[in-house]
């Protein structure tokens, strides 16, 4: 039976579970879109690998280009 008694849910308790629905929401959202981010770019030429070496498609894709370096010989 439910009692017609005052209300026993304190203001604290009602923020803290609003608060608690809100980031809910918010992390759903974020979820959501980062599933939807992926199908909007299918296909990119930068994110595939080689079958067979596991290395990018694209030569030097992701990677900064090695620079030489000349070195003097040291005298003793």
């Amino acid at each position: 039976m439910a009692s017609s008694g005052k209300k026993k849910t304190t203001m604290a308790k009602l923020t803290r579970e609003s608060k608690l629905r809100e980031r809910r929401l918010d992390k759903q959202a974020k979820k959501d879109a980062r599933k939807q981010a992926p199908a909007h770019h299918p296909g990119r030429p930068g994110d595939t690998l080689h079958a067979t070496t596991g290395e990018s498609a694209l030569p030097g894709a992701g990677q900064p280009a090695l620079e030489t370096v000349d070195q003097a010989p040291a005298d003793a």
